[in-house]
């Protein structure tokens, strides 16, 4: 089956239909992200948090859920930076220890107040940590390796964050997938319990996703 190649417009490949392709993907995106030289990247995330924070859904909310990037993803952090500014609550997440795939979320007063954790990351520490069943964020910034049209979300395969949006507190949340323009395609293999974002943010475009 032919496979939509990380450089070709959206509405002109085929749907990716199995875990093979879906590898195939994921290696093409990494390494079209590492590509990216560090200027091109902060210039795109700051297009990217512009085009977040005129959102009606950033205005509105009172509790944000971001996250820190690594392997050259949009910044977040920028975001994150102004809606602290701006007397918002800050939640970043953090990966739960002897439990691979869940994630819990901390408050943070500064985007200083984190430490390296599993996998290097840069985390909240885990003192002020809980489920995220303990939040209620009204916004949630998801990052992804690809997003199609529909919304659907390609990530590294771990499930962080497929189970997170499938909790609750995110059915009532705005969520959106950064990514750079090469990252948006037309279709995307999806399961039937996968959460589609409502919308995806690009350093070219904003897509809503029609509910």
């Amino acid at each position: 089956m032919k496979t939509l190649q990380p450089d070709q417009p959206a509405g002109g490949g085929q749907r990716h239909s199995d875990s093979a392709d879906k590898d195939v993907l994921r290696r093409r995106m990494l390494a079209r992200r590492a590509a990216l030289s560090d200027e091109d990247a902060a210039k795109a995330s700051q297009i990217v948090a512009a085009q977040v924070v005129s959102l009606p859904a950033y205005r509105n909310a009172r509790e944000i859920a971001a996250y820190l990037p690594i392997k050259n993803e949009v910044d977040a952090a920028i975001v994150g930076r102004q809606a602290l500014a701006d007397g918002k609550r800050l939640l970043l997440p953090r990966c739960r220890q002897d439990a691979p795939g869940l994630l819990d979320l901390g408050c943070v007063a500064c985007l200083s107040d984190v430490v390296p954790g599993r996998y290097g990351i840069l985390e909240p520490r885990q003192a002020i940590c809980r489920p995220p069943e303990a939040f209620a964020p009204d916004l949630i910034l998801v990052p992804g390796l690809a997003f199609d049209q529909s919304g659907n979300r390609l990530g590294f395969g771990g499930g962080y964050y497929d189970r997170l949006l499938a909790l609750p507190i995110a059915a009532a949340a705005f969520v959106v997938g950064l990514g750079y323009a090469f990252q948006l395609l037309d279709h995307l293999p999806a399961e039937s319990w996968d959460r589609p974002v409502n919308a995806v943010v690009t350093d070219r475009q904003t897509l809503h996703i029609p509910s």
